[in-house]
C-alpha cells in the first residue's frame, strides 16, 4: 500500500508497537494509504502493544460497530505497588511492606483474580479516555483535577492466571469492550491488601481479528494489503446473501421481511457488501447502508 495506490475500502489490522499512541498509528496509515479517511476501533495506551483495528475510506463506518465487540489481552500485573495510573507509567502511590507480599500464597493470588470473572462493576482508571462533562478524564487528571469515575458494568468472560512469580503475575483476559485491564490489576491488588498495577499489556484480539492477521507498520510500508470491506464484514457479523430484488431494496434502505439472528451483514448476489441490518419489530431494518 502506498500513497500512489488507489484507496481500497476495508480494514487494516495493525500490531501496534509500544511507545506509540493510537493516533500515531492512524497518522502513519493515513500517509501510507494516501487518505485522511482512516479511523480506529478502540484505543490502545502507548505502553500497550498488539491488535489495533483501523478502517480505511467507507470502512470507517464499520468501526463504531466493531468497538462493541469482545477483546482479548495478555498482561503482566505487579503486586505490592499501586500507581496513579494503575500502570507502570504512573507515579507510585504506595508500596506494600515486604512481609505483606511475602505472606501471599499462590492460591490466594489465583483466588483474587478468579473473583473478577463474570459480570462485574468496574471503576475505570482515572486516566481513561472516558469523557466527563465533555472532557477526557485523562486530560482532567493532567490539569490537576481530582477525577472520580462511576463504576460501570463490564463482563470478564475468562481470566487465566498463567504464572505466579511474585511480585509479578502473568494473565490472559477475554472481556467485553470497555473493560480496563489496568483496573483489574488495581482491584486485585486492593483485594489482596498489597496494591497492584499493570506492567505489560498486549491486545491479542478484537472480535474475530487476532494477531494472526495483524501487520506491523513496517509490514504496511512494504505493501501489506487492507482486508476488503466485504471480507471484514463477513468475518465480524453473521452474513446473508440476497437476491437481486432484496439487494435493490437494501440499496435504498428499505426494511426486509427476512429473519435475522442479530446485527447482520447483507450482501448482493455478486458479493458486494451492502449494509448492516438488525431484527426489529418483526422485520430486518437498516442500521447502516454502505452503498
Amino acid at each position: 500500500m502506498s500513497a500512489a495506490s488507489p484507496v481500497t475500502p476495508g480494514l487494516v489490522v495493525v500490531d501496534k508497537a509500544g511507545g506509540m499512541t493510537s493516533h500515531d498509528v492512524v497518522a502513519r496509515v493515513r500517509r501510507l494509504a494516501g487518505t485522511r479517511k482512516v479511523g480506529h476501533a478502540g484505543t490502545l495506551d502507548p505502553m500497550a502493544t498488539g491488535v489495533l483495528v483501523l478502517g480505511v475510506d467507507r470502512a470507517t463506518r464499520l468501526l463504531g460497530h466493531l468497538m462493541l465487540t469482545d477483546k482479548a489481552y495478555d498482561a503482566v500485573v505487579r503486586l505490592g505497588e499501586s500507581t496513579t495510573t494503575d500502570d507502570a507509567e504512573g507515579e507510585t502511590l504506595a508500596v506494600a511492606p515486604p512481609d505483606a507480599l511475602a505472606a501471599l500464597t499462590e492460591d490466594a493470588v489465583r483466588e483474587a483474580f478468579a473473583a473478577f470473572v463474570g459480570d462485574i462493576e468496574q471503576v475505570p482508571t482515572a486516566v481513561s479516555a472516558i469523557k466527563v462533562d465533555g472532557k477526557r478524564a485523562y486530560q482532567r487528571v493532567r490539569d490537576g483535577e481530582d477525577v472520580q469515575l462511576a463504576a460501570r458494568p463490564v463482563t470478564v468472560h475468562a481470566l487465566e492466571v498463567h504464572e505466579v512469580a511474585l511480585p509479578e503475575v502473568r494473565i490472559s483476559v477475554r472481556c467485553s469492550s470497555g473493560t480496563y485491564i489496568r483496573a483489574i490489576a488495581r482491584d486485585v491488588g486492593a483485594r489482596l491488601g498489597v496494591g497492584g498495577h499493570l506492567t505489560a499489556l498486549r491486545r491479542t484480539a478484537v472480535g474475530p481479528y487476532g494477531l494472526d492477521v495483524a501487520a506491523t507498520l513496517e509490514d504496511l510500508a512494504d505493501g501489506f494489503a487492507v482486508l476488503p470491506i466485504a471480507d471484514a464484514a463477513r468475518a465480524a457479523f453473521p452474513a446473508v446473501d440476497l437476491d437481486d430484488a432484496g439487494a435493490a431494496d437494501v440499496r435504498v434502505g428499505r426494511s426486509l421481511d427476512v429473519a435475522l439472528p442479530a446485527l447482520t451483514a447483507l450482501f448482493a448476489p455478486d458479493g458486494t457488501f451492502l449494509a448492516l441490518y438488525e431484527p426489529r419489530e418483526g422485520r430486518a431494518r437498516p442500521v447502516a447502508v454502505f452503498v
